[in-house]
């Protein structure tokens, strides 16, 4: 097969198996020579994984079990589905691969994985494959209650490792978020859970409202899913430090709320109102800074009722002029045009949405834990001297 032409490469994700499964076997019936790759971590707490390879005729080659290399399935990804995908694209038999996700994985990483992987002879994956689309599937009627509970992913036997310890909530979210299409069974013209449906659709729309949302056994998924996939956009898109967060919204009882806001936080009553602020939505997440860290920012990312609080390096206001040049432009652009004469492009950006979604209550505590007027005429050689709250919540990122 000439490199010059790229096999396309569908990625699938979603908790739900038999959403997943439907996609996928939509994606396998769409067009001729469609082969999927599934990696199976039913076992993973025994250190294997189960790789399958099926067409529309049937198994494609033997199932394999190999090792969970350092517990860790990108790890897996990189020494199993990399050489497959080469050697699929190589033999140019096939039209479309479509890599199937165990059930909690976070598409994310895999993505980033097969587009920039080097595998061997001096060569990149990217030779040989491109990312076409990523898929989520989800069941409208199960997105709310998933994204409300604590449960982990393994009480459900979906972890990916024996060290994974995320929640179904964690999962889902980064699954809905980083996807370009989302994909929802079909509903029945009478559904009795209509009300419910709705607001599935309503969390998956607020969640992701750049995705394309498209109905399962309509005959419209893979157009949509062959629609490309730029992977640095992507990438930008889940980082705390360029993305564009959700609008405010309201829609089938669901609701968004955009808090905004440019003094600092004082961390002592940021940290107390935490009890408060984390279970007061289904989902919360965006940058924010304390007035004893001015120069780091920070990335709140929570869902069912778990927060992780990490450093994602600095504003760029703590920054020489020289230092801009190491970050993207995008962000360069975007600290001049919106940049503040005392605090820079040092901001407050929270994004919280649920059902029946308190948002003044929200507003109300988060306002209450800025710094005062008094307090910010302290400065920062004051402001050092708050107690450190989230030292032992922060977690460094990279």
């Amino acid at each position: 097969m000439s490199t010059d032409v790229r096999l396309p490469v569908v990625v699938v994700a979603g908790l739900d198996r038999a959403a997943r499964r439907q996609a996928v076997l939509e994606l396998l019936a769409a067009q001729p020579r469609v082969v999927v790759l599934h990696h199976e971590l039913t076992h993973a707490d025994q250190h294997r994984v189960h790789r399958t390879q099926r067409t529309t005729s049937g198994p494609l080659a033997e199932d394999v079990d190999a090792e969970l290399v350092n517990d860790c399935p990108c790890c897996a990804i990189r020494a199993d589905l990399l050489p497959e995908l080469r050697r699929i694209a190589e033999a140019g038999r096939h039209t479309l691969a479509v890599v199937e996700l165990w059930g909690g994985s976070d598409p994310h990483p895999v993505v980033e994985v097969i587009a920039a992987a080097e595998v061997g002879d001096g060569r990149c994956m990217d030779e040989f494959v491109e990312i076409a689309g990523v898929v989520t599937a989800a069941d409208p009627l199960r997105v709310v209650p998933d994204l409300s509970v604590p449960d982990t992913l393994c009480e459900h036997a979906l972890h990916t490792g024996p060290d994974d310890d995320r929640t179904r909530a964690e999962a889902l979210a980064h699954q809905i978020e980083y996807a370009t299409v989302l994909a929802v069974p079909f509903a029945p013209r009478h559904e009795p859970d209509r009300r419910q449906r709705l607001a599935g659709l309503a969390m998956l729309h607020q969640l992701n409202p750049t995705a394309r949302l498209v109905a399962l056994d309509t005959g419209v998924l893979a157009r949509a899913a062959l629609g490309g996939f730029d992977v640095p956009a992507a990438r930008d898109r889940v980082n705390p430090a360029l993305a564009l967060l959700p609008q405010q919204a309201d829609q089938a009882g669901v609701a968004t709320l955009l808090w905004t806001r440019r003094r600092p936080l004082h961390p002592a009553r940021l940290f107390e109102a935490l009890d408060q602020l984390v279970p007061a939505a289904h989902r919360s997440r965006g940058r924010f800074w304390i007035a004893n860290r001015p120069d780091t920012l920070l990335a709140w990312d929570a869902a069912g009722a778990n927060l992780a609080v990490e450093e994602c390096g600095p504003w760029l206001a703590a920054l020489s002029d020289a230092d801009w040049e190491h970050y993207p432009p995008t962000r360069c652009a975007a600290a001049a045009l919106d940049w503040h004469p005392q605090h820079g492009d040092r901001i407050q950006q929270l994004v919280f949405t649920a059902p029946d979604l308190d948002q003044q209550g929200i507003t109300d505590l988060l306002d209450s834990c800025l710094l005062t007027d008094a307090e910010l005429r302290t400065g920062q050689r004051g402001w050092k001297h708050l107690p450190d709250a989230f030292a032992d919540l922060l977690t460094p990122v990279g």
